[in-house]
């Protein structure tokens, strides 16, 4: 537990007004921030790489290892085991994120990035059900539960690390390269099933050509392992190391939960209905058209690799306009647009009409890349700089655990029990709601700001006698710090810390 006793000092005089020095304004370098971008969208690519195809040849690896069972029951079981990553991941968010707070926000993401590409490698090695039985379905957990633990530690950690190497009013923008990343990812996943079908064909990806985007994970890996361990360590965690004290480094969870909770739930909230729209447009989906609708696995997929693709840009803009226009009006205009729209997008998916379909895909995308584009910038802005990387761990894995990996197990298992086909638009509608209701009421748009604990962060010099002369707007932070601070002196005056 964290030692709070120096708080209580006659040295420790919280002044009324925040004071800033010109030398603790950060000048961030463009093009180290740009290689900071894409070193963290190259790793975090290779993760949903990784998810991806999972997602994408759910069915066959429905077949594969659970063959004793059958239609929609079979691909219920195959994402019961893509959820089971889900139950490591908030251990290994708590256990990565409480790390990255006090060793760093770069080596963290390198041992996250190795453990990943190891994880699914060993999926494609693990022999079939028909070779060595339920050994094999073990084999698969514990192959999942490795990826878990390690992407526990990814996101949030990618997050943290691109939100504080950019300018505060480019963060939005330069943030959204992040999902750029996940999209690229997803698009080489699917793009590589695809094709691999085609060429192939379904009885032989069956037999063993599922194995081969396992196997590329681990060249992939190196890749993303060589640019993130060439990274510099983030501006704000120099910044925060250098005048670190001793009891920082004893932060503990119980403290992030006691004095940061509010930001917790707020944060929870707001993954909810991220995380649901999303795994729900990109891992569900194919899924969905195949074995819900009856679509060929090569059609299906390649609708989906069509509307991946016309997203990217869309994402960039969305990033684009957060830093102008605030992200929280992004945020609100997709959930409205989701709200409204989601039944008519699935009643086109379901028409049978390819056109409709894509059309359908593409509605439901626009509205997910208004949460993509602003989210890796928002989420981490939550949370202060000495417990950011922690807080954010704790708060996107919890909620990603009980809400993201168990959106498809629960959309296809009702699916198969009330043979409706709208049950992915209601489950998203109902957490649109939500999320319109929370982003509405407790969400406050920091959008262009500095990030809560440090010092602004700019792109030109010339801008920081501007920021000098409103001390109060640069820290905007300072009083939830003093309230924070005003918490932590209560439980030692009695005497619980």
């Amino acid at each position: 537990m964290a030692d709070y006793n120096h708080l209580n000092s006659p040295k420790f005089k919280r002044k009324s007004k925040p004071k800033l020095k010109k030398e603790e304004i950060t000048v961030v370098d463009t093009s180290s921030a740009r290689k900071a971008v894409i070193a963290t969208a190259v790793g975090n690519g290779m993760e949903w790489f990784d998810f991806g195809i999972y997602s994408y040849l759910a069915a066959t690896i429905g077949q594969v290892f659970f063959p004793e069972v059958s239609g929609p029951m079979q691909l219920v079981f195959s994402f019961a085991t893509f959820a089971v990553a889900f139950i490591a991941r908030p251990i290994g968010g708590i256990f990565f994120g409480m790390l990255g707070d006090r060793l760093g926000r770069k080596k963290v993401l390198a041992i996250t990035l190795v453990m990943m590409a190891l994880a699914t490698l060993s999926i494609g090695l693990i022999p079939a059900h028909s070779s060595i039985g339920y050994t094999a379905t073990v084999l698969l957990l514990i192959a999942r539960l490795v990826q878990g633990f390690s992407s526990g530690g990814e996101y949030s950690g990618a997050m943290t690390f691109i939100a504080e190497s950019t300018p505060d009013k480019k963060r939005g923008f330069m943030s959204s390269g992040l999902e750029v990343g996940t999209l690229v990812g997803y698009i080489a996943g699917a793009g590589l099933v695809t094709l691999l079908t085609y060429i192939l064909g379904e009885e032989t990806m069956l037999d063993w050509g599922w194995r081969i985007p396992f196997f590329l994970s681990a060249p992939i890996g190196l890749i993303g392992f060589y640019l993130r361990n060439n990274l510099e360590e983030t501006p704000a965690f120099e910044a925060m190391k250098e005048k670190k004290s001793d009891d920082d480094n004893h932060i503990s969870v119980k403290n992030i939960l006691q004095f940061h909770w509010r930001a917790i739930v707020v944060g929870m909230f707001v993954v909810f209905f991220y995380i649901v729209v999303n795994y729900i447009v990109l891992s569900y989906m194919p899924s969905h058209l195949t074995a819900v609708l009856g679509y060929g696995e090569a059609e299906g997929l390649l609708l989906i690799v069509i509307v991946m693709v016309i997203m990217i840009p869309i994402v960039l803009l969305m990033g684009y306009f957060s830093d102008r226009i605030g992200a929280k009006k992004i945020i609100q205009g997709g959930l409205i647009g989701l709200i409204l729209l989601s039944i008519p997008s699935f009643n086109l998916i379901g028409s049978g009409n390819t056109l409709h379909v894509f059309w359908g895909l593409l509605i439901l995308a626009v509205f997910s890349a208004s949460f993509q584009g602003t989210m890796p910038a928002l989420l981490p802005s939550l949370f202060f700089t000495n417990v950011r990387n922690g807080a954010l761990a704790i708060t996107f894995n919890i909620s990603a655990s009980l809400f993201g990996g168990t959106t498809p197990l629960l959309v296809s298992w009702l699916i198969s029990k009330t043979m409706n086909e709208m049950v992915p638009a209601y489950y998203v509608i109902f957490a649109s709601v939500v999320g319109i209701i929370v982003v509405s009421i407790f969400l406050k748009d920091t959008s262009g700001k500095a990030l809560r604990g440090s010092p602004p962060a700019v792109e030109e010099k010339a801008e920081i006698k501007e920021i000098l002369e409103e001390p109060e707007e640069a820290l905007w932070w300072h009083e939830e710090r003093k309230e924070i601070e005003d918490r932590i002196e209560e439980r030692l005056d009695e005497g619980k810390l």
